[in-house]
């Protein structure tokens, strides 16, 4: 597998979770592309670290369903399923809204400004047609309410089946899809600054549930291919 060579050795404590981190960022941007197959040698080889946290990382990433392993074959990134794609978006969905009803409460007007400045550098990366930048900021941006709300097992489900949901978002980007969400998310922060949980919740639904519209329709045996 021919691996990237323009990432310095990690040098962290926390080594498992940024070499967990580093590889589900290669897969969901297509640097890993889907069918390839990923040894745990040349990972380690490229992120300079041992082999122990890429095995554990590779464990974590197929819990995911980002890899497929099977005893005695090779490792490989998985293909994009349409069916499990639907699966976690709609996970997704219920715990930004759970994530946000429970956070209007907690924001604090740091948190706000927050949202706000991350929804303009996400504005500023949709006009310059920076995909990475703009699903970067929106990270960002509804991160503030999933912190705020402090729910680990909100946070551990997002963690989890967040990365299904983008890796089809980065491929599929849809500007005018993008574009509206700008709006919803000037439009969630007004109601969480007015402390209107219910409303804040609805509009949070709402901005996650359009990405139902990058979902194409297919067949229960149709995969989304490169």
């Amino acid at each position: 597998m021919p691996v990237p060579v323009d990432h310095a050795p990690i040098r962290t404590s926390l080594l498992r979770d940024t070499v967990h981190d580093r590889l589900r960022d290669a897969i969901v941007d297509g640097t890993l592309a889907p069918g390839e197959v990923v040894r745990d040698t040349e990972l380690a080889a490229w992120l300079g670290v041992s082999r122990t946290p890429v095995r554990e990382a590779l464990l974590r990433l197929g819990e995911s369903g980002l890899v497929r392993a099977a005893p005695g074959r090779s490792t490989v990134v998985a293909e994009i399923d349409l069916d499990e794609v639907r699966e976690a978006h709609a996970v997704v969905v219920a715990m930004h809204r759970l994530a946000v009803s429970e956070a209007v409460a907690r924001l604090t007007d740091d948190d706000l400004d927050r949202m706000r400045a991350a929804n303009e550098r996400f504005s500023d990366a949709l006009a310059s047609r920076d995909t990475a930048a703009a699903l970067s900021a929106d990270d960002d941006f509804h991160a503030v309410a999933v912190e705020a709300a402090g729910n680990r097992a909100v946070a551990t489900v997002l963690a989890q089946f967040t990365p299904v949901v983008r890796r089809l978002e980065r491929r599929r980007f849809a500007s005018h899809a993008a574009v509206e969400s700008v709006a919803l998310h000037a439009r969630l922060v007004a109601a969480c600054a007015a402390r209107d949980a219910d409303a804040a919740a609805e509009v949070a639904f709402r901005t996650w549930q359009n990405l139902a519209d990058l979902i194409p329709d297919a067949q229960p045996d149709q995969q989304e291919t490169p």
